[in-house]
């Protein structure tokens, strides 16, 4: 089994995002995914320098997918898709459909992203029949329907299986208007928040984490516990979900658990000291999201 480092959803500087990229080629990672998924406003990074990380990471033996982004709203985000598919030299990950006919068009593998919310072996056909070489399945989706999806034969799939969920996007910004902003003088407020902007109840309980235009699951999901579940599933990939700090602590304790290194529920428990947030699996067991049953698991 192999571990993807999924793309970055959230807004950092420039300084700090080349640095995080620079310790993950180190990393026992195999497979990284770089570039803007979120909101088109953030571009400390443009693509020349997208694909200049993506060479460096490729050079110390990963591969490299780029990301695209996941709402498209205007023509400047067409020709960014664009470019992305016609970069010549990395698979892309489409997360819309829009790019799915790009890649389909220029025909180029691709990894079909969660946002695309693949719910049935019909659907997956026709992602393959397009081009897609690998799928990512929503996070919402159980482990009961993912044992049901008719994966075609040559095709990977990639699990989500750590990080905060990406549960939607929308038009408006969200943090820009927690402060009072618009979002087209947002003032780039998301640099502020390098996991995201937390939102709890009236009582006080963390709810959501907002992200831009991307809302987030304030706990933080986590299959650390059911990798036999997951191995029994013939998963090729974990995606691992970047945060600021402690990120090299949890690949490498993931690398352990797909070697066998360690147990997982001591895993897990050790994985708790390095989050952001409560842990939770409940989507895994086709429960509520926010809920955590690591007794349930398969060990």
């Amino acid at each position: 089994m192999k571990l993807t480092l999924g793309p970055l959803l959230y807004y950092w500087s420039r300084e700090d995002t080349l640095a995080f990229y620079a310790e993950a080629a180190n990393w026992p990672v195999d497979c990284v995914t770089l570039g803007e998924s979120v909101c088109s406003r953030r571009h400390l990074l443009r693509l020349d320098d997208w694909l200049e990380v993506a060479a460096a990471l490729r050079d110390a033996g990963k591969q490299v997918v780029l990301s695209t982004q996941t709402l498209i709203e205007s023509e400047s985000d067409l020709k960014a898709l664009r470019k992305i598919v016609a970069n010549g030299a990395f698979w892309v990950e489409a997360n819309e459909f829009g790019a799915v006919h790009r890649c389909a068009e220029v025909g180029i593998p691709f990894v079909a992203g969660p946002a695309l919310n693949v719910y049935n072996p019909d659907t997956l056909a026709l992602l393959r029949e397009a081009g897609a070489v690998r799928w990512v399945p929503p996070v919402e989706m159980p482990q009961a329907m993912l044992k049901e999806m008719a994966v075609a034969d040559g095709m990977e799939t990639e699990l989500f299986a750590y990080g905060r969920l990406p549960l939607a996007f929308s038009a408006r910004c969200f943090t820009a208007r927690h402060y009072g902003l618009q979002k087209d003088d947002c003032q780039f407020r998301c640099l502020d928040h390098p996991d995201g902007l937390r939102l709890d109840t009236r009582e006080g309980q963390p709810f959501l984490i907002l992200n831009g235009i991307q809302t987030q699951s304030a706990k933080v999901y986590t299959l650390a516990h059911r990798m036999a579940e997951i191995e029994s599933l013939g998963v090729s990939h974990l995606r691992l979900s970047p945060q600021s700090r402690r990120m090299a602590q949890v690949v490498e304790l993931f690398d352990a658990l797909r070697r066998h290194a360690v147990a997982p529920l001591d895993a897990a428990a050790q994985l708790q000291k390095w989050m952001p947030g409560e842990p939770c699996d409940g989507y895994w067991l086709g429960r509520p999201g926010l809920d955590y049953v690591p007794e349930h698991a398969l060990l």
